[in-house]
């Protein structure tokens, strides 16, 4: 722990031990129920695909399956740290090398990999009991978690994840139709698989746009490591409330450079695209299939806009979430309006190429995007 050459960041392995020491127990279910709650999890993800290509008209038949995993609290923390330490590897490399010569070299080699391992698995032992599913985009395979993609591909094709114990917690929670209600969150993800596997593009675009973001940080490594404790500090409720009043600092706030702040505009841009198309989507496709829809959308809608506590906001802030419940929101207005205006096919014209992918500014303006993209294809 004090050496300070040769040691990781991130003591990743410590991170996932962490984690699952520390999440939070699902609810109780027996043996039986949670063998069938996988198997309905399979089988509507599975009946997801035809209904989401159906709607969206988006498919093609060369495409490389993604495994679909069924998984537990601690399947998704394994998930997410292999998922981490392949796209954050250039980053962290970079910051290695800084380390012995930065002001704060000496510090962060004393504390080492290990404490920062142990203060990540805390803030993913907090998320591993929130997220419902995730279609993992950059999705190493391992022994245990498979990933799709072209044979050789050196980082994955994909992975869909499902958290079971998360998706039953809530359905209890708004008490809603469970077999409605895992229906429509197979549907929400089931549409981001849809949108890497028929737009071949996108995910190297994507990959391409997070490397250049990540290229030009220029943080030092103390820094990164006050906001993993900033973090830490207030899931375990030792921050002094005085900061927690400041309105604390996202992850990334830390973007300093005009590059950096270009590239993340492009990135919310297309976030707030993805997301929203799977909220259009899942909602559009949900009054011929679930039954409920519009009771499931307005309960959880009304928990995704209170959030759970006080503490649960601070790390919203801190963790940037609160961007991504924007993104939601924003993005789903964005893809109603287009589709009303110029219909799917219309909309669809936005899976061209990055070119045609919508700015942020046209994200909060969709009449801006019509005007550039249709006008532009028509002339």
């Amino acid at each position: 722990m004090t050496s300070i050459g040769g040691a990781e960041m991130v003591d990743w392995n410590l991170a996932v031990a962490t984690a699952t020491r520390f999440v939070r127990p699902g609810p109780e279910v027996s043996r039986d129920e949670a063998r069938a709650v996988v198997a309905e999890l399979r089988r509507h993800a599975k009946a997801s695909e035809e209904h989401v290509r159906g709607f969206t008209r988006m498919g093609t038949d060369d495409i490389h399956d993604t495994p679909v995993l069924v998984v537990d609290r601690p399947g998704w923390v394994r998930a997410n740290v292999a998922g981490f330490r392949e796209i954050l590897k250039p980053l962290l490399d970079k910051m290695q090398e800084r380390r012995t010569t930065s002001p704060g070299g000496a510090v962060l080699g004393a504390v080492g990999g290990k404490v920062t391992g142990v203060e990540l698995g805390m803030l993913l032992s907090f998320l591993a009991s929130r997220v419902l599913g995730q279609y993992e985009t950059f999705a190493p395979a391992t022994r245990d978690l498979p990933a799709g993609g072209p044979p050789g591909s050196p980082s994955g094709g994909g992975r869909l994840l499902l958290v079971a114990p998360n998706i039953v917690h809530v359905e209890r929670e708004l008490d809603v139709q469970p077999h409605d209600f895992r229906l429509w969150v197979c549907l929400h993800e089931e549409t981001h698989r849809t949108q890497f596997s028929a737009v071949p593009w996108l995910r190297d675009h994507l990959e391409g746009e997070i490397q250049s973001f990540l290229g030009e940080t220029d943080v030092d490594p103390m820094t990164v490591l006050e906001r993993i404790r900033e973090a830490a500090q207030s899931l375990s409720g030792s921050r002094p409330e005085a900061e927690e009043d400041d309105g604390g600092r996202s992850f990334v706030e830390l973007v300093q450079t005009p590059a950096q702040r270009e590239i993340l505009g492009r990135l919310t841009a297309v976030m707030s695209l993805l997301e929203g198309h799977a909220d259009f989507v899942m909602d559009g496709v949900g009054p011929a299939v679930v039954p409920s829809v519009a009771e499931i959308r307005e309960k959880f809608q009304q928990r995704r806009a209170k959030g759970a506590s006080r503490l649960d906001m601070t790390l919203r802030k801190l963790l940037g979430l609160d961007a991504k419940l924007r993104q939601y929101r924003d993005g789903e207005r964005f893809v109603r309006a287009v589709v009303e205006q110029a219909g799917m096919d219309g909309f669809n014209r936005v899976w061209t190429s990055p070119n045609t992918l919508p700015t942020k500014a046209e994200i909060a303006k969709p009449a801006d995007w019509i005007a550039r993209v249709h006008r532009k294809a028509e002339s």
